[in-house]
């Protein structure tokens, strides 16, 4: 079980309807994209072309911060208020699949970028799928 599953588990109120297991799904998504994306700005800011990779490393930054965000959201649940956890989980799936899309443009050139665009691709749909579980 992991630490996510077992904070979940542990809550002492209801978590009402939501679907836990794709509540830890999104939120270990969602960490493990925050991470990839800091990973990899920091990989593109490390390239000898590092002026071509300006776009790339914004979007991963916005992308990282959102998705770290999305996480942190979604680990409260005291005052729970629905209409902020599905903007939070939307703006997390649009940056999601901006930073996705940039990252593929330069995926053939730097190994980085393609493992940063899938990361985002699957945290986008663990964030489909948890909206649509709300």
């Amino acid at each position: 079980m992991s630490t996510i599953e077992e904070m979940l588990r542990t809550y002492p109120k209801d978590l009402g309807d939501i679907d836990q297991a794709t509540l830890t799904d999104c939120i270990a998504a969602c960490l493990e994209c925050s991470q990839a994306c800091t990973a990899c700005a920091d990989a593109c800011l490390s390239e000898d072309m590092v002026a071509e990779l300006t776009k790339c490393i914004r979007t991963n930054l916005d992308c990282a911060d959102l998705c770290a965000t999305t996480a942190n959201v979604l680990s409260r649940h005291t005052g729970y208020d629905a209409n902020i956890t599905r903007a939070t989980l939307e703006a997390c799936r649009t940056a999601c699949a901006a930073c996705a899309d940039e990252c593929e443009r330069h995926a053939e050139m730097h190994e980085h970028c393609r493992v940063c665009a899938e990361a985002c691709r699957r945290c986008e749909q663990a964030c489909a799928e948890l909206l649509g579980s709300l």
